[in-house]
């Protein structure tokens, strides 16, 4: 069952990429006591990823600490070396938190897992962003076209916050 808006994230151990290496990390104590953007998506290094999803949140890392968000991160069914390649490619290492999810296993406890085999891709993790307040999501954007970084981006979250606040 897919996670929705008022519900605790599930618990699961990750790994986030930190400049000593992969750290395990529980979902529980990451998200814990602050205000987290948490943005997944399919695949490090593809596409629409790649150019158009975590490029957004970089560039829209100021406009989120001013509306009081404390981290921004992203999630991916891709291994931590992946991942810390990535976060030196695109310039993002030191903005946006990396928690690789290997195995699939927070995907699927989100409820956010598709089987993209036919791709050549494996399980993987579906593309949304969400809002998520001492653990607890507050709100959520699943993109429901393959490709697409348009509900998850981060714009469009920054709208919502926007809207829910009443304030620029």
């Amino acid at each position: 069952m897919t996670i929705k808006v008022g519900e605790r994230l599930p618990n699961v151990t990750v790994r986030q990429v930190t400049p000593d290496g992969p750290k395990p990390v529980e979902t529980k104590d990451y998200f814990a006591g602050k205000t987290v953007v948490l943005f997944g998506l399919p695949g490090a290094f593809t596409p629409t990823c790649h150019k158009n999803h975590l490029p957004g949140f970089i560039v829209s890392e100021a406009a989120f600490k001013t509306k009081g968000v404390d981290a921004i991160a992203m999630t991916s069914v891709n291994d931590h070396f992946v991942l810390s390649a990535w976060s030196d490619a695109t310039g993002a290492k030191g903005h946006i938190d990396f928690l690789a999810d290997g195995a699939g296993a927070f995907a699927h406890a989100l409820g956010l897992d598709f089987d993209a085999s036919a791709g050549g891709l494996g399980v993987r993790s579906k593309r949304y962003a969400m809002l998520v307040v001492d653990g607890v999501v507050k709100e959520l954007n699943i993109e429901p076209e393959p490709g697409k970084a348009d509900v998850s981006s981060a714009q469009h979250l920054l709208e919502q916050m926007k809207y829910a606040s009443g304030r620029d």
